[in-house]
């Protein structure tokens, strides 16, 4: 047998088995030398209906937009419209924060505070937010930059709706309009489009809706129906950051075409595919729209992945050999899981031996009585300062991280609480009053402990 028969084979025993076992709904890519090795879709696509996913089911990409946007800018770089070091306020002359280029957009050295806290705080709900409200949200409120330009980095999705508008601006079109005859239709992307499907109401063939696990009926919804995750509805119009839908054959076009000068230049690749740097010695890892990492083995990794709640998505580039790897998921799951069946995948694809994943059972809540979760209310604070509000509503409670949109907390015990979706628990510790002093933040193997205020 062939390497390449070998490692379809393995695909086939890897995807057949944890399809099955109804373990993974979604799809899934890899290619090799220009060829595509192995594809396959699992699971179903609508779940009223039991409409199946197929190889042309559109997902939302989520953050797998963000290398779609950065390539939207080169291409009007390309053109002369616009430069890297343009400032911000050539584009946007009231935009209330100086000193940012389209660089830092592009490689999230801007510095610019997370839009959607500011509209979990300030915004009108029954209405769908589209990019000019984030710009208007930013020039009313002001809140403060995380740092000055280029003097830090932190990943924002603030910066990549900034871009967006920047692409409006000087392309002279919509962002959807633009980013369809620029980039999806030369490269032959027909599925791809910007899609924000609650604000324009409009449902698109083949579309996979993306689904949360609801722990209080222990079965599997749409986001829009749950509290903690309903804002998908009222940040349905926000462009550049997320909501380019696409399918695992299209993605594969897109990174084929990467590796010609079918739609960017040598020059602008050199540029946009390299990793920023501090100095000398020290890169950021990140460039335009993509992660940049050196493996020993695997040589030059670029990628990018996104999460929204229904959505889970991977694109994995090696590009020193000529190798991919794409990943969609639309039913919310367990990450440590997610993460094992990609690193089964990669091994796949590198011939080296894999682990079968094993899915862990959907989290199940204790039984216990509400009226102790008064114990925890209060603030209390990290330390490094960071602050988190416990508070309680319809006998549910929550927790809200600065910076973090908020979580309900499950109860495993009356003292220990996990998170739906996320490898995080939370144990909280009482005094001789039953108030909780303090708790402790267990997440990935370490402990966070968060004292009260009051």
């Amino acid at each position: 047998m062939s390497v390449n028969n070998k490692k379809k084979q393995a695909f086939e025993d890897l995807f057949s088995a944890l399809g099955e076992k109804h373990e993974i709904n979604g799809a899934v890519l890899a290619a090799e030398n220009g060829r595509i090795l192995y594809q396959g879709s699992f699971g179903d696509a609508e779940l009223k209906t039991n409409r199946p996913l197929n190889d042309q089911s559109i997902f939302e990409l989520a953050s797998v937009s963000k290398p779609f946007t950065a390539l939207g800018m080169i291409i009007l770089e390309q053109q002369g419209k616009l430069r890297y070091d343009d400032m911000i306020e050539r584009w946007l002359p009231d935009f209330p924060y100086t000193g940012i280029t389209i660089r830092h957009l592009l490689q999230h050295t801007s510095g610019l505070p997370d839009y959607i806290e500011l509209f979990l705080e300030h915004w009108d709900r029954d209405n769908i937010a589209v990019n000019q409200d984030v710009i208007n949200m930013l020039i009313k409120h002001r809140p403060a930059a995380y740092f000055p330009p280029n003097e830090g980095w932190l990943y924002s999705n603030t910066g990549y709706v900034v871009l967006a508008v920047i692409i409006e601006k000087a392309s002279g079109m919509s962002f959807a309009e633009f980013m369809k005859h620029a980039v999806f239709l030369p490269l032959g992307m027909s599925g791809t489009r910007v899609y924000n499907r609650r604000l324009n109401n409009e449902n698109i063939p083949n579309y996979a809706y993306g689904y949360v696990y609801d722990v209080h009926s222990g079965e599997y919804i749409l986001p829009d129906e749950l509290e903690e995750t309903n804002y998908v509805v009222y940040l349905d119009g926000i462009q550049g950051d997320g909501t380019i839908n696409s399918s695992i054959r299209d993605l594969y076009l897109f990174d084929q075409a990467l590796y010609t000068e079918e739609i960017i230049s040598k020059d602008s690749k050199d540029q946009a595919f390299s990793p920023g740097y501090w100095n000398e010695e020290e890169d950021f890892g990140y460039g335009f729209g993509w992660v940049i990492q050196n493996s020993p083995d695997k040589g030059k990794v670029m990628s990018h992945s996104g999460g929204w709640p229904g959505y889970s998505t991977l694109m994995l580039r090696y590009t020193d050999q000529n190798k991919t790897l794409i990943y969609f998921s639309n039913m919310e799951q367990e990450d440590q899981f997610e993460q094992a069946v990609i690193a089964a995948a990669e091994n796949i694809l590198f011939d080296q031996p894999y682990v079968m994943p094993k899915r862990p059972a959907d989290q199940k809540k204790a039984d216990v009585n509400p009226a102790i979760y008064s114990r925890y209310i209060g603030t209390y604070s990290f330390q490094d300062e960071t602050h988190a509000s416990v508070t309680v509503t319809e006998d549910r409670l929550y927790m809200k991280i600065d910076g973090q949109t908020p979580f309900e907390l499950f109860p495993l015990t009356e003292t220990r609480y996990f998170v739906r979706a996320l490898p995080v628990e939370i144990q909280f510790a009482a005094d001789k009053e039953q108030t909780a002093a303090h708790f402790v933040l267990f997440q990935d193997g370490r402990e966070e402990t968060a004292v009260r205020l009051n």
